[in-house]
């Protein structure tokens, strides 16, 4: 073989793995750069609307973010199998916000995401998100909020802290460790399954009377419909 065509095979061989990269990058970042100029990406930067509250990061530091709003929409412990493999935690303690409530002030361009129900790198929501390069989860996103992890924010009183505390744990029937915290605890999503023994019992009569209702709107609506049925 001629050195010609060593050095055409070279640079054959060089290209191939410079494409080989920028599929990788393609499958972690997306097909489309378009992410960026949308919430909970965008930066803030000129929206006089938007007050800094708090501040977290992942471990390495190069994802910094702020957050506008002064406590959660809900803050929850969850137990499904998922987050604990994904966490290597026995639960996760996760807060909700809006997408607009999020500003990322460095390295939203060194984020990863990952797909659990088709396990993909890609942005397809619902994603988890995370640094790339410390691996730090900084969040879920879902398809019109944000599922943040208060162990990354940085307060700056106990106080401030206590706003983030969780209100219930859910999918608890899978869990590791017993909790009894006096919080209600959901055998899987909060509101929409049952309540175990631990949980208190006002929450317990609460979703009971809860159940009873709407099993008797079941009822009354199977009864409408056939009244109706006989009319036609």
């Amino acid at each position: 073989m001629s050195p010609q065509s060593n050095s055409d095979n070279e640079i054959a061989n060089a290209k191939s793995k410079a494409l080989s990269q920028d599929h990788k990058a393609s499958d972690i970042q997306g097909d489309h750069n378009d992410w960026k100029f949308r919430a909970p990406y965008k930066v803030h930067e000129n929206d006089a609307g938007f007050k800094a509250l708090y501040e977290g990061g992942c471990h390495c530091g190069r994802v910094k973010y702020q957050l506008s709003r002064e406590r959660p929409l809900s803050a929850k412990f969850c137990h499904c199998t998922t987050c604990q493999v994904l966490h290597g935690a026995p639960f996760q303690w996760a807060a909700i916000f809006h997408k607009e409530d999020i500003n990322f002030t460095h390295g939203h361009h060194d984020l990863g995401w990952y797909e659990s129900t088709e396990k993909t790198a890609r942005h397809k929501l619902p994603c988890k998100v995370s640094c790339a390069y410390c691996r730090s989860p900084i969040m879920d996103e879902g398809r019109n909020m944000i599922l943040l992890f208060p162990s990354l924010i940085k307060f700056k009183s106990q106080e401030e802290k206590e706003k983030f505390n969780p209100t219930c744990h859910m999918f608890y029937s899978e869990r590791l460790v017993d909790l009894p915290d006096g919080l209600p605890k959901w055998t899987g999503l909060n509101n929409k399954s049952d309540l175990i023994e631990d949980s208190p019992p006002e929450a317990i009569q609460k979703r009971k009377r809860e159940k009873e209702e709407e099993e008797k709107e079941e009822k009354e609506g199977s009864g409408h419909d056939k009244k109706q049925g006989k009319k036609e």
